[in-house]
C-alpha cells in the first residue's frame, strides 16, 4: 500500500511540474502585436508606399483618373528642376498677362506677383509651392517652354510635363494646363502622383521649399528698388504633424481637395496621394490617419 501511495505522489508531482512548465511558458511567450486597422478616409481615391522600398502600404481606387487641381504643380516644379544648366537665381520679369489669368481664372489662387518686377526662378518656386500661385506658374512655363511667342512656349512646357510623366511611367496621367486649372484632359491617379512627389523629392530645391512653412523673399521692383513678398504654405500638415517633409495641396470644383503628403519617422519615410477629399480639413484629416497607419505597418 505503501508503495501504491508513493507511487501516487510521484504522478502527481509531475503533473504539478508539467503543468508548472505550461503555465510559465503561457506568460512568457513573446505577444503578438496586433496588425493596424485600415483607416476609412474620406477621400475618393488614396495611395500610400514606402519611400525608401517602393513598398505599397494603402491603396483605395488608386489607379483611378481623376482631376488633381493644384498637385499638378509638382510636375511644373519637377520640370523646371530637370532643366540642364538651371540658374535659380536667374530673373524673370512679371507679365501682365501673369496676373490677368488669376484675373480671368475664378479657381486660380495667387502668389500676388506684381507686373513689373523681376522675380528669380528660386523665389517663383516658392511662390509657386507654398501659396499654389498660378501667375508663378504661369511664368515658370513661359520662361522654360520654347517657342517664339507666349502661346508656343507654354504649349512647349505642357508638353515637357506629359513626356517626363510618361518617363516616369505615369500610365494614367496626362496635363492640358501648368497649374491644375484644366481644359477637361488634366488628370492623374494617386499612385501616378506619388510615384511623381516620390522622384520630386530627390531634388534638394524641391524638399527645400515644399517643407518651408513661410517666406518672405525680397523682389526686385520695376523703378530699381525692392519689396517683400511673403508665402504661407497652404499645406496644414506643416506644423501639425510632427516629420511632416510636405508636399502639396489641390483643389478645384472637378477635384475637390486634394494632398500630396510625405513625412519621416524612425527613419522610415511615407509618401502619398489622396484626390478627392470632402473639404479642406477632411484631406488633413485623411493624410495624418493614413500616415499613422502606415508607420505601423
Amino acid at each position: 500500500m505503501r508503495n501504491g501511495i508513493k507511487g501516487i505522489r510521484r504522478v502527481s508531482a509531475v503533473a504539478v511540474t508539467a503543468g508548472a512548465v505550461l503555465t510559465a511558458g503561457a506568460f512568457t511567450a513573446p505577444a503578438q502585436a496586433a496588425a493596424p486597422k485600415t483607416p476609412t478616409i474620406a477621400a475618393q481615391g488614396g495611395f500610400v508606399m514606402n519611400n525608401g522600398t517602393g513598398k505599397t502600404l494603402f491603396t483605395k481606387a488608386a489607379d483611378t483618373r481623376r482631376s488633381t487641381g493644384s498637385t499638378t504643380k509638382i510636375m511644373t516644379a519637377r520640370v523646371v528642376l530637370a532643366q540642364s544648366n538651371l540658374n535659380l537665381d536667374s530673373k524673370v520679369t512679371v507679365q501682365k498677362a501673369y496676373s490677368d489669368y488669376i484675373v480671368d481664372n475664378n479657381w486660380a489662387s495667387s502668389a500676388k506677383l506684381i507686373v513689373g518686377d523681376k522675380v528669380t526662378v528660386r523665389q517663383l518656386l516658392y511662390g509657386l509651392m507654398l501659396p499654389s500661385g498660378c501667375d508663378a506658374a504661369y511664368a515658370l512655363a513661359d520662361k522654360f517652354g520654347s517657342g517664339s511667342t507666349r502661346a508656343a512656349r507654354v504649349k512647349s512646357f505642357i508638353g515637357k510635363m506629359n513626356s517626363t510623366a510618361k518617363s516616369l511611367g505615369m500610365t494614367n496621367t496626362h496635363f492640358d494646363s501648368f497649374d491644375g486649372i484644366g481644359r477637361g484632359a488634366n488628370y492623374s491617379t494617386p499612385r501616378d502622383l506619388t510615384k511623381l512627389a516620390s522622384n520630386a523629392m530627390k531634388y534638394s530645391t524641391f524638399r527645400t521649399v515644399v517643407k518651408t512653412k513661410s517666406t518672405t523673399q525680397k523682389v526686385t521692383t520695376k523703378s530699381g528698388g525692392y519689396r517683400n513678398m511673403s508665402w504661407t504654405n497652404t499645406n496644414a500638415l506643416l506644423g501639425s504633424y510632427s516629420g511632416t517633409l510636405g508636399v502639396k495641396t489641390g483643389s478645384g470644383p472637378e477635384a475637390k481637395y486634394c494632398l500630396v503628403f510625405a513625412a519621416t519617422r524612425g527613419g522610415k519615410t511615407v509618401i502619398g496621394t489622396v484626390l478627392a477629399s470632402s473639404s479642406v480639413t477632411n484631406r488633413t484629416a485623411d493624410a495624418k490617419k493614413l500616415m499613422d497607419y502606415s508607420f505601423k505597418k
